[in-house]
């Protein structure tokens, strides 16, 4: 586990980054907030890294429930 979080922590923790992937750009579009690589890189990885752990939660919590 993910720093003892449960698979449903794991879940949430997972949607939020990949929510904040998505709002970061959109909120640049906007040009609410300046553009900038270092940015752009953030929320790109904050959206990959959520996908993978939504995904490795959602596997944990289908696999405790299988048991």
């Amino acid at each position: 586990m993910i720093a003892g979080l449960e698979p449903k922590g794991m879940m949430f923790l997972g949607v939020g980054l990949m929510l904040f992937g998505v709002i970061i750009p959109f909120l640049m579009i906007l040009r609410i907030i300046e553009t900038s690589f270092w940015l752009s890189f953030l929320s790109y990885g904050a959206s990959v890294s959520g996908l993978v752990i939504a995904f490795l939660g959602l596997f944990m919590y289908a696999k405790k429930d299988r048991h």
